[in-house]
């Protein structure tokens, strides 16, 4: 009781949630090569679409300049490995936990808190997202698809994103009934990678589109990237930051309720 009156709350969640961390850190080990696996993904549609049709397509018009299509491409991909990366471990992996391993029941027999498995969880998705876009920056910078200092930022705009995709996919993991409702994932995913702003400009689309395109979550961490990579910064860039830091607060804000409600008697 001491310890609890002389210690600021924040700071007791914050190490309480470091154990969630570390035992995912523990677990992983002896299987790292599944977490590095959706790394690849991403980095092989670079090889593919950056490279082969950026032959073909040669440079795009960015802000009334010409920009090599790979190195267009490539920010895109890379925030789609930081997405990847949180999508993953914040949704099947979660559900398999809280459903079928019980590990929440048992944390919650210590003084681990709800709130702490849901910021220890969402902190370690965060990570392998940090992991994904770390991995993909290096290939970048080793291709030359960098051209600003502001790429310094890179890894931590990457993990402002890994943060607004795990706070609300473990939100939603926990609404989760079955594995089959995890079609459903994908089938957020695939549209975000595919029309955000990833392989065209975003001029490219109608209007209506536009708005439509705009509002996505993943074209807000594509745009923030790209802008890092090329050094085009602009005041927008501080919305699509608060974009993703409310988004996060959202997701984390429902997933400490939720698994109130799911593990607390």
């Amino acid at each position: 009781m001491t310890t609890l009156r002389i210690t600021p709350p924040a700071l007791l969640v914050s190490r309480r949630a470091r154990r969630i961390v570390g035992r995912n850190l523990l677990y992983y080990r002896r299987s790292w090569l599944v977490v590095v696996s959706g790394f690849f993904e991403p980095l092989f549609y670079l090889w593919s679409i950056g490279i082969g049709i950026g032959h073909l397509v040669g440079s795009v018009a960015v802000g009334g300049q010409l920009v090599k299509y790979t190195a267009y491409v490539a920010p895109g991909l890379l925030a789609t490995s930081a997405m990847n990366g949180a999508v993953y471990d914040s949704t099947l992996n979660i559900y398999w936990k809280l459903k079928f391993q019980k590990i929440y029941d048992v944390a919650l027999a210590t003084p681990i808190t709800v709130a702490d498995v849901a910021v220890g969880e969402i902190s370690w998705a965060l990570l392998r997202g940090e992991i994904y876009a770390a991995g993909f920056l290096v290939v970048m910078v080793a291709m030359g698809l960098t051209s600003s200092w502001w790429v310094v930022l890179v890894l931590p705009a990457a993990a402002l994103i890994g943060f607004g995709f795990a706070s609300v996919g473990m939100a939603l993991t926990t609404y989760m009934r079955s594995w089959v409702d995890f079609e459903l994932v994908g089938l957020v995913t695939l549209p975000l990678f595919l029309f955000s702003a990833t392989f065209y400009p975003l001029g490219t689309y109608p209007r209506g589109l536009q708005l439509v395109i705009e509002a996505l979550p993943l074209y807000h961490g594509v745009a923030m990237l790209r802008a890092l990579t090329s050094g085009r910064i602009d005041i927008g860039i501080i919305g699509h930051v608060l974009y993703f830091v409310v988004m996060g607060l959202i997701g984390l804000s429902i997933t400490t309720r939720r698994l109130a409600r799911l593990l607390q008697p």
